[in-house]
């Protein structure tokens, strides 16, 4: 096994990890059709909570605001402001490793370990996932913060992912996996936050 192979499968640390969001703008989320795109916003939501609380650095990108695409979702300025205003605003190129300005702010966090979610798992994800593994990162890849407009999308994208390198998760097990320990004071809180994200449970007040 290379190195590289055993960097891929090595657990994700808080003092190693970037989160990077992409394009979760009102318009994009309507192509979301394999999960509810609430829900799919929701853990987007939830994932920068996470990042807040363990003090990880947020990217955020989005692509032609003024379009059809529309502003990122106001409940991801609110959570994350900082990040939100500090935005890589792109001007339309699809693969958002490939602006030079995106690639910088992500460098610039100092982090090799990157927990990436794109609005749409079959091209705002795919594309910059393959990439930062090419260009040395380790990256996991968040599903249910990401979804397609149909499963053959969705699948096809998760396959060509995984060939490269990428490493598939969900929002829960990311949390949990960054946290290591809910006995902490983030711990608890993060456990409050994954009940009260929970559709099946009463928020907790």
């Amino acid at each position: 096994m290379s190195q590289t192979d055993t960097l891929r499968k090595s657990q994700f640390k808080r003092e190693t990890t970037a989160f990077v969001l992409i394009d979760h703008q009102i318009g994009t989320m309507q192509l979301v059709k394999n999960i509810a795109s609430d829900a799919s916003l929701r853990n987007a939501v939830l994932l920068a909570k996470a990042a807040k609380t363990l003090g990880i650095p947020i990217v955020m990108t989005a692509s032609m605001e003024d379009h059809l695409q529309g502003p990122l979702a106001p409940a991801l300025q609110l959570v994350a402001p900082e990040a939100y205003k500090a935005r890589v605003k792109r001007l339309g190129i699809v693969n958002a490793w490939a602006d030079p300005n995106f690639k910088a702010a992500v460098v610039a966090t100092g982090r090799k370990q990157l927990v990436m979610a794109g609005v749409t798992t079959d091209i705002c994800l795919v594309f910059p996932t393959i990439d930062a593994v090419n260009d040395g990162f380790e990256v996991q890849a968040v599903l249910d913060a990401s979804g397609s407009s149909f499963e053959l999308q969705e699948d096809t994208a998760r396959r060509r992912m995984e060939r490269a390198g990428v490493v598939l998760t969900t929002t829960n097990t990311i949390i949990a996996e960054l946290v290591q320990n809910w006995a902490t004071p983030e711990g608890g809180a993060l456990v409050q936050y994954l009940l009260a994200s929970s559709p099946m449970i009463a928020p907790i007040t």
